[in-house]
């Protein structure tokens, strides 16, 4: 029988589960990272920087210690590597061999990635193999680099079909440019290179999930996975079956845990603490899921017209009380130093603003300095998309008070 569970223990269970709201592990922060890495089993790569990056934020908010360099650093050491989970990812170098499947997919044409050029493909191969690490900017670009901004020159097409092939690997970044080289030389000799089963990748996707989320379903499981959805869905069948998955009933739906999930609700969860989210956490990445647990509407909206827009260009999600209660659109002004508010967006069902924005505006500071700024300042706040002037007013007084001793003003 479904072990039922009421909307807040899921929820417990869920953010518990995704450790946004532990507190500072002991030990060096670089090992803290690399813990945040391999629980969470994927960091999603984006390019947007109006604020920190969300590789960097996603990490950040796990790991108050964090350090921008500290994935350079890792994927120097080849802890980490780079490749695809259901979008451009770190992911944990252990788990190298279960990345094989979706390569050989890749090299039989059955992705989704880039028409090959087999021609252009071996002459970037053949540069790499004879000059050693090169990167995108090494090659000449035929069109004279007069492309639209989402294009890009031919032989980075190649470089990356040669990428999801697992042909070569990113040997390091320059800046956010990627280094290719074989992936023989970038490959520690100890990591395990054998193909898994597909009953075995299969049941590796699952756990991976389940790990990191609490709960889960098969559609979720294989969110983005082309070609392995069913195969994941006979092992979830299986693993139902011999009782290492449980079924979960909550929030009027059905879900799949790991057989010990129900632990994470015995751990505690700081309700006092606020986090601000990337759009691309792993905890939010998938909008229906949010929806369904914790009744939170939320679309990242920097790729709509700006005249569609409710909220703001790319607005963060914010946690507060064990639920999403809020979204911060922000821009970092580096700079000058600014951080700049330009809409904080209160859920209309949130009874305690007032508490809300005591307790915001200490981890806005800790925001502020994240993205290198030592100044906030305040454009617009409103509760249910409606402005609201006292509580502008209220929030910028609270930031005023929470000054950290270390900012000059």
């Amino acid at each position: 029988m479904p072990v039922s569970l009421s909307p807040a223990e899921a929820r417990k269970l869920v953010l518990n589960a995704q450790r946004i709201l532990q507190v500072n592990k002991k030990g060096r922060a670089i090992d803290a990272t690399m813990d945040a890495c391999c629980h969470l089993g994927y960091i999603q790569i984006d390019t947007i920087s109006v604020v920190a990056r969300a590789h960097h934020h996603t990490l950040w908010t796990r790991n108050p210690r964090y350090r921008t360099t500290h994935l350079d650093q890792l994927l120097a050491d080849r802890k980490i590597f780079e490749y695809w989970s259901h979008a451009a990812a770190y992911l944990p170098m252990d788990d190298y061999r279960f990345a094989l499947p979706r390569m050989q997919l890749e090299r039989q044409g059955k992705g989704h990635w880039h028409k090959k050029n087999a021609s252009l493909m071996n002459q970037v191969l053949k540069r790499i193999t004879e000059e050693g690490p090169l990167s995108a900017r090494d090659f000449e670009d035929p069109g004279g680099g007069k492309r639209a901004v989402w294009e890009w020159k031919p032989a980075k097409y190649a470089l990356e079909q040669l990428f999801m092939e697992g042909v070569i690997m990113t040997s390091s970044r320059q800046g956010f440019q990627k280094v290719y080289d074989l992936a023989e030389r970038v490959l520690p000799a100890e990591v395990d290179k054998s193909v898994p089963s597909v009953n075995d990748y299969a049941r590796h996707v699952i756990k991976r999930y389940l790990r990191a989320n609490g709960l889960g379903k098969v559609v979720e499981f294989s969110h983005l996975r082309k070609g392995f959805k069913a195969d994941i869905a006979t092992a979830a069948a299986e693993m139902l079956e011999s009782g290492e998955l449980c079924e979960i009933q909550s929030c009027g739906e059905q879900w799949l845990a790991m057989d010990n999930a129900l632990d994470h609700l015995n751990q505690p969860l700081s309700r006092a603490r606020v986090r601000i989210i990337s759009p691309f956490d792993n905890f939010i990445i998938l909008r229906k899921r949010i929806r369904s647990l914790f009744q939170f509407n939320y679309q990242i909206e920097c790729y709509l017209p700006a005249e569609k827009r409710l909220f703001g260009y790319f607005s963060l999600p914010i946690i507060w009380q064990g639920n999403l209660v809020a979204r911060l659109d922000a821009k970092a002004h580096r700079k000058d130093g600014i951080l700049e508010v330009k809409h904080l967006a209160i859920e209309g069902s949130l009874k305690k603003s007032a508490e809300f924005l005591t307790a915001l505006a200490p981890e806005l500071w800790r925001f502020a300095h994240f993205n290198e700024c030592d100044d906030i300042t305040v454009d617009r706040v409103s509760v249910s998309q409606g402005h609201d002037k006292a509580i502008r007013q209220l929030f910028k007084e609270n930031i005023k008070k929470s000054v950290p001793a270390n900012v000059c003003r």
